[in-house]
């Protein structure tokens, strides 16, 4: 691909359990802190899980008084923040009208917390949905005064992958000048806790909330939810470089595959899964022996994290006891529909710094998950390319990857 022809990363928003701003998170991530904590805001006295990753309230962004950003509902706020935040960051918010800004959003819960709210007044939209309410990617597009293509995508955990490799493919083929691209969400709620608490995947850690999520530890017990998002700039680069643009990494190529192997149980096959990654590693040209880091999925379920690590081993081949290997949502949680694009903001973290960032409670690595673990400490580490893994219900397989811009 020739350097015209690359899609930068040139701005980001967001706010996710381990901060509100690009340069908290960075600290926050290498210093390997925790986000999860108990929910307080909720009655639980009966859910086997009482515990998750949250994020404090944003300020209100530019454009907003705090009393009207006040009214809207939090996972309005939220995104409003991060498609804001992204588009100050990368330079664009003053220039906004004068350009086709498209918006990929990966959203998943807005449907189901909209039924569940009128559930709780004793409605019945989840037996009748009504066809009369916004979607909030619209509503946020006329709320910024954008002018170009906006849709959702809901893909499970890969929906934040789903949505960069959207907004790659439209910058590729023209249709929009930049495109806001990432994922949202915001799922702790009573029926959330209560669904992934029947189907036992929740960790019930309850009394060490800090380490409760262990990926590829023996003693995991299951993940953690955890709630925020990222929302990033992309553009060309040839536009990028005329404009003197802080490039955050190149989007260098992804890869899906779905496998329909299971709703909610990965695939023990990892050939499916495989082929996603190998996919986005031709897509950007990369040889396996070539990557630098992996952020893994890796949940913290006992059957996940042993899957995956037979995708990276059939993947990596030898280079499996080389490649650093880590799962950020040891300290995040599990954004769920929101992780892919959480952990797309870790590997640019992990770029800029030069450092990988660590799988924290990674005390007793599980002799089924053997790979090259960066556990508990960060470490600093020489990177140009890494690679990010979103695996999600319904087997929708996803890796993308990110070069870092000399």
């Amino acid at each position: 691909m020739s350097r015209e022809e690359q899609i930068w990363i040139t701005g980001l928003g967001t706010a996710n359990p381990l901060g509100n701003d690009y340069a908290t998170v960075a600290e926050n991530l290498l210093k390997g802190k925790s986000g999860v904590g108990p929910i307080s805001d909720l009655d639980l006295d009966e859910y086997a899980c009482k515990i998750a990753g949250r994020f404090d309230p944003p300020p209100a962004p530019r454009g907003w008084t705090a009393e009207a950003f006040a009214r809207l509902d939090k996972i309005h706020q939220l995104i409003l923040w991060c498609t804001t935040g992204a588009l100050v960051d990368a330079g664009y918010w003053d220039e906004r009208a004068n350009l086709r800004v498209g918006i990929v959003l990966g959203l998943g819960a807005e449907w189901p917390q909209a039924w569940e709210r009128d559930g709780h007044r004793g409605g019945d939209w989840v037996l009748a949905p009504r066809g009369d309410e916004e979607s909030l990617v619209r509503t946020v597009q006329t709320q910024l005064g954008l002018m170009g293509p906006a849709t959702t995508v809901a893909a499970a955990c890969a929906s934040g992958n789903v949505a960069l490799a959207q907004g790659r493919n439209w910058l590729k083929r023209g249709w929009v000048d930049i495109c806001l691209a990432g994922a949202c969400d915001m799922w702790v709620t009573p029926l959330a806790l209560a669904s992934f608490g029947r189907l036992r995947v929740l960790s019930r850690r309850n009394d060490e909330p800090t380490r409760a999520s262990r990926p590829f530890d023996r003693g995991r017990d299951g993940f953690v939810m955890g709630e925020g998002g990222a929302m990033f700039v992309l553009e060309r680069a040839d536009r990028a470089r005329r404009r003197s643009a802080r490039a955050y990494a190149e989007l260098a190529g992804h890869g899906g595959t779905s496998d329909a192997f299971n709703l909610v149980i990965p695939n023990a096959d990892p050939g499916p899964a495989a082929k996603a990654v190998r996919m986005a590693l031709g897509n950007a040209r990369v040889n396996p022996d070539q990557i630098d880091y992996v952020n893994a999925h890796g949940t913290s379920t006992p059957v996940g994290d042993s899957c995956e690590a037979k995708v990276l081993h059939t993947v990596l081949g030898s280079s499996s006891s080389r490649v650093p290997v880590s799962s950020t949502k040891s300290m995040t949680g599990h954004l769920l529909s929101a992780a892919a694009a959480m952990e797309a903001l870790v590997c640019m973290i992990a770029l800029e710094r030069q450092a990988v960032p660590p799988t924290i409670n990674l005390d007793d690595p599980d002799p089924d998950c053997a790979l090259c673990h960066v556990a508990n400490e960060s470490r600093a580490h020489p990177i140009r390319v890494a690679v990010s893994n979103s695996f999600g219900f319904g087997g929708n397989n996803t890796c993308v990857v990110f070069r870092k811009v000399a």
